[in-house]
């Protein structure tokens, strides 16, 4: 089982196939019931027998970037235009109240909601599908999905159990906007003993495209930085409770060893002061 991140460059010229199926196969195997389908340049959406999500990444029509299509059984959905879709199918039904399209954009229903990723006043936070009514007007605990810019969230992770995974379909980056990921969570949450040496190699930054989309398994500790613009999907749904955080083994383990950003260990500010869990 892989229990690190996935990668897959979808909008990349050749598309990036092996590293889709990969991500697939990652994703599959924790998530039974659900998939995942990669639908560049489509006209339409045939009809099938299951509850099917769809992710507008790049479009020519009257659709827009980071729209979100309902497809119910039976249904086909006819497009406006070529577009790349990220298509999830799905083993609960989707409430009849969740409209055919979700327009982060243009639903006055779905405004800024700032926390979570994007605590800032201004922050851009637009809530598509939750798992509690009072979050937003769209519930549904199959699988989740919130739109933000991450400037500088908090690092966390979300447990095993009653967890879920998490990936981002990164639809905009800003200049040296990145993604902050671990997979040494136990040694993290140990600080105490955590040598110089260790620390150094505790955080790994990946760079993110237009296009990419990126699995973060359960366990695995994560932060957006920097810019990053991306639907946050969570399977099943977001889970009250399950963002654990760690800024502040991170800021116990840079002060004991006198190290920071200079030397790769980085953390939030504003989490680094106790522990935090959401």
């Amino acid at each position: 089982m892989i229990n690190g991140p996935v990668i897959a460059h979808l909008r990349r010229p050749g598309g990036d196939a092996e590293g889709f199926e990969a991500l697939r196969a990652a994703f599959r195997e924790r998530n039974p019931g659900h998939d995942v389908a990669w639908c560049p340049s489509a006209s339409a959406v045939p009809a099938s027998d299951d509850y099917r999500i769809a992710f507008v990444l790049a479009v020519e029509g009257e659709a827009s970037v980071g729209d979100i299509l309902v497809i119910r059984p039976g249904a086909h959905r006819q497009l406006d235009g070529p577009t790349d879709l990220v298509m999830f199918t799905l083993p609960e039904p989707v409430p009849e109240d969740v409209p055919d399209e979700i327009r982060p954009d243009h639903d006055p229903r779905i405004t800024d909601t700032p926390g979570g990723c994007a605590e800032e006043e201004d922050a851009y936070r637009r809530i598509c599908l939750t798992w509690l009514q009072d979050n937003g007007p769209y519930t549904y605990h199959a699988l989740n999905a919130h739109r933000v810019r991450m400037w500088d969230s908090f690092s966390h992770y979300h447990p095993a159990g009653d967890g879920f995974d998490e990936l981002y379909l990164v639809q905009e980056v800003r200049p040296g906007g990145h993604i902050v990921v671990s997979t040494h969570r136990e040694r993290i949450e140990s600080p105490g003993d955590v040598t110089r040496e260790e620390a150094a190699g505790l955080l790994e930054r990946l760079y993110p495209e237009v296009g990419d989309l990126v699995f973060i398994p359960r366990g695995v500790i994560h932060r957006g930085v920097g810019g990053v613009l991306a639907h946050v999907i969570t399977v099943p749904g977001f889970r009250p409770g399950c963002e654990v955080g760690v800024d502040h083994h991170l800021r116990a383990i840079g002060e004991r060893l006198g190290m920071g950003a200079a030397d790769g260990l980085v953390w939030q500010q504003s989490a680094s002061r106790g522990p935090v869990t959401k």
